[in-house]
């Protein structure tokens, strides 16, 4: 997309509105944090049309109008959607020296580059609307579900016929052999393969975390997991079932003949534009075996922690316990709310090579240089509490364990921060203080918890607001639902705080609502962030700690310390427009 101060410039150079009337909406739009051009449209001052019209007379590129255009499969197939999507980008008409390019963004080189390695040809850009580029880019979806269907009819005939012969094989009691030479053929078929690698490469340029592949009596789901929300992606006929189960087994070299008991592998596709390891797990159910794929980004960056979303006195505090040379930073939270990727932001800032960081994990998510990282093993042994006590005599200064799950491994672990490592691991609570008491019931002693522990960091994710969002103030049934939940006085009193100016109350808040556009695909939101709140144990909660507090006790202690609880912390980030009111009572709910 062009920037917005560029839009600005363009729209003064070309006199498309008045200078007035133009200085005025960017004024607005600032305020109301929106860009410039989506105020303007809004506001009826200009149409979408008229808006990328002039920004095309600046460039001296065509305008064209693809709101109507249905892209032929020949033409889908010269772009790989992950460009199409990642640079907003479409190939929509060729010739045999030239290819039609509409871009949203003429200064975008890398695409255009791109564009004329991949074909071969020379690129004609042109300038279309978001819509009109939204409308292309959902062909790319609905390619790739005629794709599979057409692979599936021309790979059905023959599965089903393997179906049977292994329906026979059971019937008669045969050696299981036959039935794993045809399950193995079945996943060695051409369009099997071609209609796996479809739905991992949506997957993956889709931004899946997770892909769902359940079976019903008469056909197959696939479901995608974004931004932590499962939705429906296609269905698929019954009859290829059998033959994608079995590739997938084979990829994570699983036991094709084993229909009865779960089963858990791993593989790894790569790219040139990314290199993913999926975890598969397969479980037996009603109507056959269900796949479930999670997708772990080896080449993935590490993030700030401001780029996590911890506020300037949350992330002051973390990082004034990271530079003490020992003791305990636990980061807390259920399962997917992006503990690990916390874990390793903070490992990021402390990998120096002056210090030995050493990890047990399970599974190795991040591959990170200079840091040394396991694995754990159960099968043969190797714990977290055997790898643990391994990493102690590999001269560590800073060890990280994947998570504390039992008196053991916590017990090693404030051993090791009392004995001058610093130790990072995760816990399973629902907020900060509740880890406290939660180390006592593992069978750590009171005193090593007050001694040994320096913060911890609860934290949940929220989907992010997209660009498009709406400032809005919020009704009465929506203010209810608030007031049953939460403490209305003290959430006024902290946006109270950070609008510096008073705040009577929620309703007289500005709040942002979802509104949906092309860029994240009408649904309002793109991405995720993190809530969280900080509990630095100082001298009054170490108190506390040795008196066997309850964790109603520890909170209200922390609240008069200052810390901010993951709610309030929601609160806040739904008034600077980041996330909705929506979110916050979504993932925060008791």
């Amino acid at each position: 997309m062009i920037h917005e101060n560029q839009t600005l410039t363009i729209l003064k150079t070309q006199n498309t509105l008045n200078q007035g009337i133009l200085a005025e909406a960017a004024q607005n739009a600032e305020k109301q944090r929106k860009p410039l051009s989506e105020y303007l449209i809004e506001q009826k001052l200009l149409t979408e049309t008229d808006l990328y019209q002039t920004l095309s007379k600046h460039f001296r590129l065509p305008f064209v109008d693809l709101s109507q255009k249905h892209l032929q499969d020949a033409v889908l197939d010269l772009l790989p959607e992950a460009i199409a999507q990642t640079h907003q980008v479409a190939i929509f008409d060729q010739n045999e020296n030239d290819v039609l390019l509409a871009m949203l963004d003429p200064d975008d080189l890398q695409a255009i580059d791109f564009v004329e390695k991949r074909t071969g040809k020379k690129v004609k850009p042109h300038i279309t609307t978001p819509s009109a580029m939204q409308h292309l880019l959902n062909q790319y979806h609905r390619g790739v579900e005629d794709s599979v269907a057409q692979l599936a009819e021309r790979i059905e005939p023959k599965l089903q016929s393997n179906i049977e012969h292994l329906t026979t094989q059971t019937t008669k009691s045969k050696e299981k052999t036959e039935d794993t030479t045809k399950l193995r053929e079945m996943s060695e078929e051409l369009p099997v393969i071609r209609i796996v690698d479809t739905l991992l490469e949506y997957a993956v340029f889709s931004r899946a975390s997770d892909v769902h592949i359940e079976p019903t009596p008469k056909d197959v789901i696939v479901r995608f997991r974004i931004d932590g929300l499962l939705g429906d992606v296609m269905t698929l006929p019954k009859t290829i079932q059998a033959g994608i189960v079995a590739r997938i087994k084979v990829l994570s070299n699983l036991k094709l003949d084993e229909h009865r008991l779960p089963q858990d592998g791993r593989f790894k596709i790569e790219s040139k534009n990314y290199k993913i390891s999926l975890r598969v797990s397969i479980i037996p159910v009603y109507d056959g075996e269900k796949v479930v794929l999670r997708l772990l980004n080896e080449t993935g960056q590490v993030i700030s922690l401001e780029e996590l979303g911890l506020l300037l006195g949350q992330r002051h505090i973390v990082e004034k316990n990271m530079e003490k040379p020992h003791g305990m930073i636990l980061v807390t939270g259920p399962t997917g709310s992006g503990k690990t990727t916390t874990l390793y932001s903070i490992m990021h800032l402390l990998n120096q090579q002056t210090v030995n960081i050493c990890t047990i994990e399970d599974p190795i998510e991040y591959r990170m240089p200079r840091i040394n990282q396991s694995q754990v093993n159960p099968r043969i042994g190797f714990t977290f509490a055997t790898g643990l006590r391994a990493l102690l005599r590999q001269d560590p200064d800073i060890i990280m364990v994947g998570e504390i799950r039992d008196q053991e491994t916590a017990e090693i672990c404030a051993h090791a921060a009392m004995t001058g490592h610093l130790v990072l691991s995760t816990l399973h609570t629902n907020d900060a203080p509740g880890s406290l008491p939660r180390l006592q019931e593992m069978g750590v002693a009171p005193f090593l918890v007050a001694s040994t522990t320096n913060c911890i960091i609860a934290q949940r994710l929220v989907r992010k607001l997209c660009a498009c969002k709406e400032p809005y103030h919020i009704d009465k049934e929506l203010l209810k639902k608030i007031e049953e939940q939460f403490h209305v006085p003290i959430l006024l009193k902290i946006l109270q705080k950070e609008q510096e100016a008073a705040v009577t109350s929620l309703e007289a808040v500005t709040f942002y609502k979802p509104k949906g556009c092309a860029e994240c695909n009408n649904n309002g939101y793109k991405g995720r962030i993190g809530i969280f709140e900080v509990l630095e144990i100082t001298e009054t909660i170490a108190q506390l700690i040795l008196e066997e507090a309850t964790k109603i006790a520890l909170t209200k202690a922390a609240q008069q310390e200052g810390m901010i609880t993951m709610v309030e912390d929601g609160f806040i980030k739904a008034q600077r427009g980041t996330t909705s009111i929506e979110e916050i009572l979504r993932v925060t709910k008791d």
